[in-house]
């Protein structure tokens, strides 16, 4: 039977996948083309950032239905995939075509939790939009539920599948940048984003980097604004895109990590008009400067100077690809697509394996915690500790 191997490139870092064709003895017996799921709802986050169109792409999975609460919305998406069944509910879908994955493509967080509890009933496995779910609490219940059922979640943050990562971890054990000091991250801080939502939406991308480079956070030490006014209970609304109760034009946060480094997240309603945008993450070390943006390959720059000033000290910033510093990117296709099956294949493999998938409930839930953490410091105008006290939505308890 065959099956799908990643493997990691010496020296660079970089991922690929390989198809062989026995089954070594530690593999998961699975079928020779998986069944996949795939749930959108047009007009409420719709089918996200390519994660219903991935699927057509791997020939080693097999579309068996789509699920859309809206009749147009589902008509394009069955014809759009090629899918033989389509259904109003997502439940029956889960239900009649029983599928090995389901792909949960909304953007709007507000149906994340209750999506993958059905599927996780059901023993089926999952990859999902981000951001995870809602609360802390939800990502409890949704830990709880890939552990008790023994199915995984894997989150499309797709930053974390890219070859780069490798190559910037590489870099920073390497001593190219020094002692790490600080990450400093902010988000696109547009007029119609910037501040709460930023913070959800973007945001999630750069806490979820800072979780990845830095390890979990220990404490959080957070303000809101509204109008130039500390947020007080008339500022909280529902929040835009299904986020639930939410409030702030601007946000400063930091964050205490082990080692005693510290990292920010920064967002002012704005103060990012135009082009291009300050939404990046900085890794700031003794000896220079990492800047990451966000994507499967994502812009990734160094800057080898102490100074942290090219006008002072005369050097330049230089390009980083999956090849290296000063390197031109191999690859050339689309990198949203193939972030989303490099995750997909990822998720294949965990299956696999038993192991948990790149991206897993543990680092969705962390990244959830972390913007919750803001408004529970903010809240309380003190520090926080993780894990948090309060596992709902803080914003609610002004």
């Amino acid at each position: 039977m065959p099956y799908c191997r990643e493997i990691i490139a010496t020296g660079i870092g970089r991922r690929r996948f390989e198809f062989l064709s026995e089954n070594p003895t530690n593999q998961i017996e699975m079928p020779d083309k998986l069944k996949i799921a795939i749930v959108g709802h047009t007009s409420r986050g719709n089918y996200g950032h390519g994660l219903d169109v991935c699927w057509r792409e791997m020939p080693e999975v097999e579309i068996v239905g789509v699920a859309d609460a809206n009749e147009k919305g589902l008509a394009d998406a069955k014809a759009r995939l090629g899918a033989p069944r389509a259904f109003a509910d997502y439940r029956r879908l889960l239900d009649e075509t029983k599928p090995d994955i389901v792909s949960i493509c909304t953007r709007h967080p507000d149906q994340h939790r209750d999506m993958f509890l059905e599927a996780a009933t059901r023993g089926i496995h999952a990859y999902m939009e981000k951001p995870m779910c809602l609360t802390p609490a939800q990502a409890d219940e949704m830990t709880a539920a890939a552990k008790h059922h023994g199915v995984k979640l894997a989150i499309a943050h797709l930053t974390r599948y890219s070859p780069l990562e490798d190559v910037i971890k590489e870099l920073i054990a390497d001593g190219a940048i020094g002692r790490v000091l600080e990450y400093r991250g902010r988000g696109k801080e547009d007029s119609r984003r910037g501040g709460g939502e930023d913070l959800w939406v973007l945001g999630s991308h750069i806490l979820n980097l800072i979780h990845v480079f830095a390890g979990d956070p220990e404490w959080c030490f957070a303000t809101m604004e509204q109008d130039g006014r500390r947020v007080a209970k008339e500022h909280v609304k529902p929040g835009n895109e299904g986020l639930g109760p939410l409030a702030g034009d601007t946000v400063h946060a930091t964050y205490g990590l082990a080692g005693g480094s510290i990292a920010t997240f920064d967002s002012v309603r704005g103060a990012g008009a135009g082009r291009p945008w300050r939404f990046a993450l900085h890794i700031m070390g003794s000896k220079g400067i990492i800047e990451i943006l966000t994507g499967y390959l994502p812009q990734v720059s160094i800057l080898q100077d102490a100074s942290w000033s090219p006008a002072r000290s005369g050097k330049r910033w230089r390009p980083v690809s999956s090849a290296g510093i000063g390197k031109s990117e191999p690859f050339k296709g689309d990198p949203r697509l193939q972030g989303n099956i490099t995750a997909a294949r990822d998720l294949i493999q965990a299956i696999r394996d038993d192991r948990n998938p790149e991206c897993d409930v543990h680092e969705g839930g962390m990244a959830i915690e972390m913007i919750h953490g803001v408004f529970d410091s903010h809240r309380v105008g003190a520090p926080v500790s993780f894990p948090l006290k309060t596992r709902e939505n803080p914003l609610v308890l002004i």
